[in-house]
C-alpha cells in the first residue's frame, strides 16, 4: 500500500495539470500498475490531489481584510435593522436602506462610526463579501416542523392540477395558497394557523392568522386577502389540504368567478413559491412554538402587518426567467435581478390609480428600523406567552 500511495502522488502531480487524453493515458498506466479498477484509480488521484491542496492552504497567508472595522460595524447594523436578509437582496437594496436610516436617524448607536468614506465602503461591498462577513452572526439552526396538512380525498377529479412544469405565469393576480400549523410539537388539541398567499409574479405576499381550519375561518382570511389584494385576484392554486378542498371554498371561488387549481399529492414542488414564504416569512419570525389564544393571534396579526410591509416593499426578491447550462452539461437555473415586490407590480402595471396611490404612501412612510424594532418586541412576547404556556404543562417531578 505505501508503494501505491508514492506511485498515485507521483501520477497525481502530472494528472492535475494534463489534458483530457493525457489523464486518460494516466490512468491506464496506474491501473496497470496498481491494479486498482478505474473509478478506484480516479478517486485515489483525486484525494492526493486535495491532499496536497490542503497542505498548500495551510501553508498560505490570510489575506488583509479589505474593509475597515467601522464598515463591519455598520453592515451587522444595517442588516438587522433591513430584517437580515441575504447578502444578494442586501445588495440590491443597500442604497435605499443606508437612505432611509440616515434620514430617519435609525443608526444610533453606530452613528459616531458613520462617514462618507465608511457608507462609500458598505455601499461598494458585493453579495458574496455582504454573506461572507455576516457568516458569524447568521448561523442558525431550525427544527423541522409538523405538518397539519390531511390529503382530502374528495372533489380531487373536480379540481384541475397544475404543476411545476407547466409555463410560467406573466400576469400578477394568480395566488398560491398554504397554511402553516403552529401547533409546537404535537398537533394534539386546537392551535392557531396562518394562512399564505403569495403571487408568484410579483412576490407580493399576504399573511393572516385564524383560530383553525374551520371553513368560517379559512372563508374570512380569503375575504380579507381578496380586498386587500393589490390586484385582482385571477385564481388560487393550493395543495391536497381538506382546507381547501371542500364544497365551501369551491362555492365562495365559483360565486366570484376565481378559477381553482391544486399540486399534486407529496410533490411539494408545484408550489413552491408559498413553500419558500412558509419557512422564509412565517417559521422564522413566528418561530415553532404553540399558539392558542386570542391574544396571540392579535399579536401574530400585527406581526404580519409588519413583516408583510418590509418583504413587500422593502427587501427584493428574485424570479426565476431560464435556464441555462454549465460546461460540465448540468442545467443550471437563471433569475433576474432582485426586484421588491412593489417595484415588480409597477413594472408590470397591474395597479390601478387609486391602489397605486395608496401604496406610494405607505412605502413612503416606511422606516425600517421601527419595523425591525416592533417586530422584535413582538417576537419577545410571543417567546414569553409560549414559555409560560410550557411551563404549565409541564408534569410534576
Amino acid at each position: 500500500m505505501a508503494s501505491r500511495r508514492e506511485i498515485t502522488k507521483k501520477f497525481a502531480r502530472e494528472y492535475a495539470n494534463a489534458g483530457k487524453v493525457e489523464k486518460g493515458r494516466l490512468l491506464d498506466e496506474l491501473v496497470h500498475a496498481t491494479g486498482w479498477a478505474r473509478d478506484h484509480a480516479r478517486r485515489a488521484i483525486r484525494a492526493a490531489n486535495a491532499r496536497k491542496g490542503a497542505v498548500h492552504q495551510q501553508d498560505r497567508k490570510p489575506r488583509p481584510r479589505k474593509f475597515s472595522y467601522d464598515a463591519l460595524v455598520v453592515l451587522q447594523e444595517v442588516w438587522r435593522l433591513s430584517g437580515q436578509p441575504s447578502g444578494k437582496y442586501l445588495a440590491a437594496i443597500m442604497d435605499d436602506t443606508l437612505e432611509r436610516l440616515i434620514r430617519f436617524r435609525e443608526l444610533g448607536k453606530v452613528d459616531p462610526r458613520v462617514s462618507a468614506e465608511v457608507l462609500g465602503e458598505v455601499r461598494s461591498m458585493s453579495a458574496a463579501t455582504i454573506d461572507r462577513y455576516l457568516k458569524p452572526h447568521k448561523d442558525a439552526a431550525y427544527p423541522v416542523a409538523l405538518s397539519g396538512t390531511k390529503p382530502s380525498h374528495i372533489l380531487r377529479s373536480s379540481i384541475p392540477t397544475r404543476t411545476s412544469m407547466d409555463a410560467p405565469l406573466l400576469v400578477p393576480g394568480f395566488l398560491e395558497l398554504d397554511t402553516v400549523a403552529h401547533c409546537g410539537h404535537t398537533l394534539k388539541g386546537e392551535f392557531l394557523r396562518t394562512l399564505t398567499a403569495t403571487d408568484p409574479v410579483a412576490g407580493w405576499t399576504m399573511l393572516r392568522t385564524i383560530r383553525n381550519n374551520a371553513y368560517v375561518h379559512v372563508h374570512g382570511a380569503l375575504e380579507w386577502m381578496t380586498k386587500h389584494a393589490p390586484a385582482p385576484v385571477a385564481g388560487l392554486d393550493f395543495d391536497n389540504g381538506s382546507e381547501f378542498m371542500n364544497w365551501g371554498v369551491i362555492a365562495w371561488a365559483d360565486t366570484r368567478e376565481i378559477p381553482l387549481t391544486r399540486g399534486r399529492p407529496y410533490k411539494h414542488n408545484d408550489n413552491a413559491h408559498v413553500e419558500q414564504r412558509n419557512g422564509d416569512w412565517v417559521r422564522k419570525h413566528a418561530f415553532r412554538y404553540r399558539y392558542e389564544t386570542d391574544a396571540e393571534m392579535a399579536l401574530l396579526n400585527e406581526l404580519w402587518g409588519l413583516v408583510m410591509a418590509r418583504k413587500n416593499h422593502l427587501l427584493p426578491c428574485v424570479k426565476a426567467t431560464g435556464w441555462t447550462h454549465m460546461k460540465s452539461g448540468r442545467k443550471k437555473r437563471v433569475y433576474d435581478a432582485p426586484r421588491t415586490p412593489y417595484q415588480r407590480l409597477l413594472d408590470a402595471g397591474a395597479l390601478d390609480q387609486t391602489t397605486a396611490a395608496r401604496l406610494a404612501r405607505e412605502h413612503e412612510r416606511l422606516n425600517p428600523a421601527r419595523i425591525t424594532k416592533r417586530i422584535n418586541q413582538i417576537q419577545r412576547h410571543l417567546i414569553d406567552l409560549a414559555t409560560a404556556r410550557t411551563q404549565r404543562t409541564r408534569p410534576a417531578a
